[in-house]
């Protein structure tokens, strides 16, 4: 972390110094010349407190090469930018990379940005190195062994895998090279016209409904949220999209009560079903807030401390919750010894073991492979269906595209757009898919791979989340299935 009582140039000569790798004059020099060659030439003198998202990584990365070194490791330093932030920030390590002959590694789950800029790909699957190539021909590994990591891949490459099956020729790799295949393509092949939408159904009643907002954390301080309105639905998974510091996180803690506005009104109308425990929950940013044990399992136990419940009933709900979130092979693990996207499963599975009628998730895609995507999503479908309102913060633009069944894009503190994933990502330029960049003007309304596979081939790939899965026992109301009660 960087400090933040010192500005922009003092942050970059801070480190070097304390390492004596050079006279205050030769790392000043230094400084600037690096504040220069990452753009923020114009935030100099600015504090880190003062920089948005993007900008604060940019000066982390800035910071590093302050030290001059040989070998820049990155782990997965864009899973909490917004796209353009993301893009920004690569766009820096890139030149790093060429201009200063520095050897990058990085370790990343958002491809279609990272891998037209690589050399090389190694991909490590079941402990071992399942292929290791340049990206055109990794994709080609992967597809032949039927490697569920070729999801991953960026949307090009799996567009024109799915299209031409075996093409000898090699694949496209980044939007403009795919759109220049895709625009031969139509001109020589029979194109299909869209199915519709296929958008999860969901009541007409309210679940939350925020009128005229306006919050500032500070009293003297500005507005964060300004005259913010919007209404999620019973039943709904609804997606918040937007740049770093639009009010995104801001506004689930006002409708979870973290937060209070100093003006609107925040309405939330219960269901007033046995099967729920609790009104609204959080699925926070960072899941580690949320571990107290040494182990999973004893981490969702703890939900039940101090609370009234049979021995046979706290089995059968953590049984239900391991099983729903995928957690059989980790509940002896610790908690912090699992990834990332492990630990976001680990976290879900005690939320949901509060039973929560309103269920908020800020980024929780982040760290998550494109397979458990899929099993996500499942997740929430099936969370939909026990009556759960899902409301999501999220810059996974790709997961977006495809899953929610209406997007709302947040900008200065408001809503400036809304509406099902294909009317939202179609129209909008910056904040859109790879799909729908690489199909623009030759495929209408095409967001996701699978769109754009469909219109080529008039099949769907078989990755679509099931439609006819079971109840959830966590949520089943039996006459075991009371609500908690604190203990007296």
């Amino acid at each position: 972390m960087l400090p933040i009582r010192y500005t922009v140039l003092k942050n970059l000569t801070l480190a070097p110094s304390l390492l004596k790798l050079g006279t205050k004059s030769e790392l000043e020099d230094r400084a600037r010349s690096i504040i220069k060659r990452v753009g923020l030439e114009e935030k100099t003198d600015y504090y880190p407190c003062q920089l948005s998202g993007g900008q604060k990584q940019i000066l982390n990365l800035a910071s590093i090469m302050a030290m001059q070194p040989s070998v820049l490791i990155l782990d997965e330093p864009t899973s909490q930018l917004d796209p353009i932030a993301a893009s920004e920030f690569l766009h820096c390590v890139s030149r790093i990379n060429h201009e200063l002959g520095t050897t990058v590694i990085i370790t990343e789950h958002r491809l279609d940005e990272v891998l037209p800029l690589s050399d090389r790909v190694l991909v490590i699957e079941n402990n071992g190195i399942s292929a290791f190539d340049s990206p055109q021909k990794v994709g080609k590994i992967l597809k032949e062994k039927n490697s569920k990591t070729f999801l991953s891949m960026p949307a090009p490459m799996q567009i024109w895998q799915a299209v031409t099956e075996n093409d000898n020729t090699d694949c496209p790799v980044t939007v403009p090279s795919g759109k220049k295949w895709l625009s031969e393509y139509a001109q020589n092949h029979k194109m299909y016209e869209l199915t519709p939408e296929n958008i999860q159904k969901h009541s007409d009643k309210e679940a939350v409904s925020l009128n005229d907002i306006w919050f500032r954390y500070e009293k003297s301080g500005a507005d964060v949220l300004k005259g913010l309105s919007l209404k999620i639905y019973q039943g709904e998974f609804a997606a918040i999209l937007g740049g770093n510091g639009m009010g995104k996180s801001t506004a689930l803690s006002i409708i979870c009560s973290l937060n209070k506005p100093y003006r609107g009104k925040v309405e939330i109308s219960p269901l007033n079903k046995n099967s729920f425990d609790t009104l609204v929950a959080v699925l926070p940013q960072n899941p580690q807030t949320l571990f107290l044990k040494k182990t999973v399992l004893e981490d969702l136990y703890e939900v039940f401390d101090g609370r009234k419940i049979s021995k046979e009933e706290k089995e059968r709900r953590v049984t239900a919750a391991v099983k729903l979130c995928r957690l059989e092979n980790l509940c002896n693990r610790h908690p912090y010894d699992l990834s990332g996207g492990e630990q976001q499963r680990a976290a879900l599975a005690k939320i949901l073991l509060i039973r929560p009628q309103i269920l908020l998730l800020d980024e929780p895609t982040k760290g998550l492979d494109a397979e458990f995507k899929i099993e996500f999503a499942q997740i929430i479908y099936d969370l939909n269906k026990a009556g759960i309102t899902v409301l999501m913060v999220s810059h996974d633009v790709e997961f977006c595209a495809v899953y929610p069944s209406r997007c709302l894009m947040f900008f200065n503190g408001e809503v400036v757009s809304e509406g099902t994933p294909r009317t939202f990502f179609s129209s909008n330029s910056f904040y859109s898919t790879s799909a729908s960049r690489m199909s623009k003007g030759i495929i209408d309304n095409a967001v996701s791979s699978n769109d754009v596979i469909y219109a080529c081939t008039g099949k769907s790939r078989d990755i679509s989340i099931d439609r006819n899965t079971p109840d959830i026992d966590l949520f089943k109301n039996d006459t075991e299935n009371i609500p908690l009660k604190k203990e007296k």
